[in-house]
């Protein structure tokens, strides 16, 4: 059984991470300069207030696989649930490597990306599970999905920890990376 390996803590604990520029081609006009970087919580308020996620894997023959998924952003991991029999699920069981967009983006403004790796978390701690429960009723009650904290005792529930978000409200003039360096899940 893997046991989710980071205590529960709040999201002020935690380090910002590192903020610089993505890389672009020249002629999308993007900033070179780190004035004007967005702000961390930007990404994070996003990622938290977030109603679907979007879940890209790999399939095992490499073709690429796209999922809209509830989740919810605790502690700056994306957590969401979902049967290990799901294409989703079998794709990361073999390749954990996932990108996360936001249902946002339209015209290319407000975009947030994350990217990581994403692991089953068998019998997660009794208190991550109580957290995990209560923000999932919190966001979802209304969609009738309330989970107990025992819901992902046999399985179903993945961790997703980024080692860098990709945010913008305006291409040319605040795209942001974020590097929290490595952050293996699981």
């Amino acid at each position: 059984m893997t046991r989710n390996p980071m205590p529960a803590q709040t999201a002020r604990s935690l380090a910002e991470p590192q903020a610089d520029r993505p890389r672009f081609p020249a002629d999308y006009g993007v900033p070179t300069d780190e004035a004007g970087l967005l702000p961390w919580s930007h990404a994070r308020e996003r990622l938290e207030n977030a109603a679907v996620y979007w879940i890209s894997t790999t399939r095992p023959n490499g073709r690429p696989h796209a999922a809209p998924v509830w989740g919810v952003w605790i502690d700056d991991t994306l957590y969401f649930d979902g049967s290990p029999q799901t294409r989703r699920g079998r794709n990361l069981a073999a390749n954990p490597a996932v990108a996360v967009h936001l249902e946002s983006g339209g015209e290319g403004k407000d975009v947030v990306i994350a990217e990581g790796e994403a692991r089953e978390i068998r019998a997660p701690n009794p208190s991550l599970a109580v957290r995990l429960a209560a923000a999932y009723t919190a966001k979802y009650a209304s969609e009738g999905y309330s989970p107990s904290p025992e819901t992902w005792e046999g399985g179903g529930l993945y961790q997703m920890r980024p080692r860098v978000v990709i945010a913008w409200t305006n291409l040319g003039k605040d795209p942001t990376r974020w590097h929290f360096g490595d952050r293996s899940a699981g």
